[in-house]
């Protein structure tokens, strides 16, 4: 007779710690949003102008994310704590997700705890989950899809075809790199023995189901030109030109803490080589196809790969639960599971705001740690993911400034534009304080929501040059100026400028504008 568990065993059991570190996890977000956080981070900014025009598609995303902040926003606000409580509660499920992934595996406590350590505090996973952005939801969706793909091989039921579809019908409507996984998973099952089941009619309704979740964006795309792929072209041509593949692989090793190398790459090895997972070998087929598709391309982000990670972690409990027994099992692995996690915690600062700004710098400058960007931009004191969150009131103050200026005859016909979406969002988000009509730009889906109305002939422009606006209207001054230290170099001290007379209409002049990167 089975003897009943004693709280003890419940309270050390994986499926306990698994939810411990989650917990930890989400704590750590909540406590950040509530008493640091920076501001609004640019993306955040167009997301909420986004979920203002809600449509199937956008230029730079699909829809889905834009949908779920719509719904939030709509119940409980737009502040910063409610902007980034989803991408924290989606951080803490990716961890219990693993640790679930790690169980199917067939791993015990051990596997359990270190998948759910390795998840939990990996920079890049932590950094997704501090803003509002579809990539929160993306590490959750490609998670709880290996999930699901580990279920279908190991129980053999083709009816997990179609849960694994929508998982991935629905991933595609809020980033489409979740499609990197599909043909990573369609290459892992051909290359198995479990090829077979895809030649089933479950395998063909899961199939469908993601095709029909996916449908409508690609639709919107056919409407609109095409625009996701000319925004991809353009940012592959433009921002991210000077990536290469070998810093694309050299900075895995950085984004999930150094420390956790021993256990990423045991879960390369062990989907390959540990006994207990042989019948899991597809899934580093998978991962290595999904590899191999970013590096081909050539100038993709280090992070691209990021949220197939979870799985690695898992993997790699599994497999050093499986390769170590007796001492080394009992006391190296739980002391290796605690450095992981304590030097994880010297990195959170890096990825998440958890110490104000000049502590942060001074915190920088005592591990040697220069200022980061992926976009080939020069930067400043910080590195852009945190410079990004800082200079967006100033900018629209500044523009109120000059704006309150005009006559009311002025205003009524006054254009604020903005080349950028960052600019153009602050303005719309922190403008309604200082009653501030909508702004209109060229940048991304800006551009597709066009001059509402607007003929030129007051147009308020925050940035640019001076001399392009002398030649494209009959008068044009600086009116202010918009500073903010801490932002990106080409964010701090923005010029305001107060143009009249553009000289050719507005409407005639949108089409040459358009500006997708």
């Amino acid at each position: 007779m089975h003897r009943p568990e004693t709280l003890r065993e419940t309270l050390t059991s994986g499926p306990a710690i698994v939810m411990m570190i989650a917990l930890v996890r989400l704590g750590l977000h909540l406590w950040t949003n509530t008493f640091g956080g920076y501001g609004y981070f640019r993306d955040e900014l167009y997301y909420l102008a986004c979920a203002d025009h809600l449509d199937l598609g956008y230029v730079d995303h699909p829809p889905l994310s834009i949908f779920v902040l719509a719904v939030v926003r709509g119940i409980l606000g737009e502040s910063l704590f409610v902007l980034r409580l989803v991408p924290a509660l989606a951080g803490a499920a990716t961890v219990i997700v693993t640790g679930r992934i790690a169980a199917a595996l067939g791993g015990g406590r051990t596997a359990q705890a270190l998948a759910a350590v390795g998840a939990g505090f990996s920079p890049i996973l932590i950094a997704f989950s501090g803003i509002y952005s579809m990539n929160s939801l993306d590490v959750l969706l490609w998670t709880t899809a290996v999930l699901t793909a580990v279920r279908l091989v190991s129980t053999g039921d083709g009816r997990m075809f179609l849960p694994l579809g929508i998982i991935i019908g629905l991933g595609a409507m809020n980033k489409i790199g979740i499609l990197w996984l599909a043909a990573g998973l369609v290459a892992g099952l051909i290359f198995s023995p479990y090829r077979s089941m895809l030649r089933t009619r479950h395998a063909l309704w899961g199939a469908a189901a993601a095709a029909v979740l996916f449908a409508p964006f690609i639709v919107w795309n056919i409407l609109h030109n095409y625009a996701h792929l000319e925004f991809i072209r353009n940012a592959t041509s433009g921002k991210y030109s000077g990536l290469t593949p070998l810093r694309f692989l050299a900075d895995q090793l950085l984004l999930h803490n150094p420390f956790a190398l021993p256990l990423w790459l045991a879960g390369i090895a062990g989907l390959f080589f540990a006994r207990p997972l042989v019948r899991f070998r597809f899934l580093g087929t998978a991962f290595l196809c999904v590899t191999a598709i970013l590096v081909i391309n050539g100038h993709s982000k280090a992070e691209y790969l990021a949220a197939g990670f979870p799985l690695l972690f898992a993997a790699g409990g599994v497999s050093i639960e499986a390769w170590t027994t007796g001492w080394v099992r009992r006391f190296l692995v739980p002391s290796y599971a605690i450095v992981l996690a304590a030097t994880a915690s010297t990195l959170v600062p890096l990825a998440i705001p958890v110490l104000p700004v000049t502590t942060y710098v001074e915190y920088m400058h005592t591990l040697g740690i220069a200022p980061g960007t992926s976009e080939s931009k020069q930067l400043g004191i910080l590195p852009q993911f945190y410079a990004d969150m800082f200079g967006w009131p100033e900018k629209a103050a500044a523009v109120a400034a000059v704006y309150n200026r005009l006559t009311p005859e002025e205003k009524a016909r006054c254009a604020i534009f903005s080349d950028n979406y960052g600019r153009t969002a602050a303005i719309d988000l922190f403008g309604r304080h200082y009653g501030l009509p909508r702004a209109i730009g060229n940048h991304n889906n800006y551009w597709l929501w066009g001059p509402r109305g607007y003929t030129g002939e007051v147009v308020i422009i925050l940035g640019g040059a001076l001399k392009d606006k002398q030649e494209i209207f009959a008068s044009a001054e600086v009116a202010a100026v918009a500073s903010s230290p801490w932002s990106m170099p080409y964010e701090n001290d923005v010029p305001v400028y107060l143009c009249r007379g553009l000289r050719v209409p507005l409407a005639d002049a949108w089409a040459k504008l358009k500006h997708y990167e």
